[in-house]
C-alpha cells in the first residue's frame, strides 16, 4: 500500500476511534430501540415506561398492561444523567399521554453519590420533561431495595423520600411507593423476589410492581 492509502487507513481509524469514544454511553442501544420502531410501529399516546434495567426486564409490561397501551422503552444499567441526555429518544419521541419512570438505583453504588445528588439529578431529568411536556402526568416508582445492594438501603430510603417530597409539591405528578412490599417484617430486602443474581427481580417480583403500579395509569379517554 501507498503511503498515502496507509495515511488514509491510519486517518479513517482514527476517526472511527474517535467517533466511538465520544458517544454516550448506551447509544448503540437507544439505537436499536430506534431501528425496532422501525420495523414495529409504536402505539400511539402510550403510557411510557422508562428506566433502567427493571423497566427493560419487565418482560409480560405489555401485555399485563396493554389496556393502557403501555410501552416499555427501558434500558438496563442507565443512571439519571443517561436518561436526561436521551429524553429526545426515550420519551419525547413517543409522545406519551403519561410517563412512568423507574430510574437512580445504578446511581447509588458511587460512594461519591449521596441522596442529594439523586434527588438533584432527578429534579433535573423532572424539569427537562416538564419544560417540554407541562402537562403529561408522571409517576416515579421508588427505588427498590435490591438484596445485592443492601449496602446502600439508607441512601435508597433516603433518596426515595426526598423524592417523594419533591413530587408532592409538583403538578400532575405521583410517587408509587413499591419499597415497603419488598421488606419482610424485620425490614430487610426479600431474596425470594429476585433471580440469581439478586438484583433484578422475578415474575413475583414483578406481580407486585403490577398490583402497585396498576391503579396509577390512565386509560386513554375517548
Amino acid at each position: 500500500m501507498k503511503k498515502s492509502g496507509l495515511l488514509a487507513a491510519a486517518l479513517f481509524a482514527f476517526v472511527k476511534l474517535t467517533y466511538a469514544q465520544t458517544q454516550h454511553a448506551f447509544w448503540q442501544d437507544v439505537q436499536t430501540i430506534k431501528a425496532y420502531d422501525q420495523m414495529y410501529q409504536p402505539p400511539v399516546n402510550p403510557v411510557l415506561f422508562t428506566g433502567s434495567s427493571s423497566v427493560r426486564k419487565w418482560d409480560d409490561l405489555e401485555y399485563a398492561f396493554a389496556d393502557y397501551h403501555a410501552l416499555n422503552r427501558g434500558v438496563g444499567g442507565t443512571v439519571i444523567n443517561d436518561l436526561i441526555y436521551y429524553t429526545d429518544d426515550l420519551i419525547f419521541a413517543y409522545h406519551p399521554r403519561q410517563i412512568i419512570l423507574y430510574i437512580g438505583e445504578n446511581d447509588l453504588p458511587d460512594e461519591k453519590t449521596t441522596a442529594d445528588s439523586v434527588l438533584n439529578r432527578f429534579t433535573s431529568l423532572y424539569e427537562k420533561i416538564r419544560a417540554k411536556l407541562p402537562n403529561v402526568p408522571i409517576a416515579y416508582i421508588a427505588m427498590k431495595p435490591s438484596p445485592s445492594r443492601d449496602q446502600y438501603m439508607e441512601k435508597a430510603k433516603a433518596a426515595n423520600l426526598l423524592i417523594k417530597n419533591y413530587l408532592a409539591k409538583q403538578h400532575h405528578a405521583s410517587f408509587i411507593d413499591i419499597y415497603p412490599l419488598m421488606l419482610n417484617k424485620a425490614g430487610k430486602s426479600r431474596p425470594e423476589l429476585f433471580v440469581e443474581d439478586m438484583l433484578h427481580m422475578n415474575k413475583q417480583g414483578y406481580a407486585l410492581w403490577e398490583e402497585k403500579v396498576k391503579p396509577y395509569l390512565l386509560k386513554e379517554k375517548k
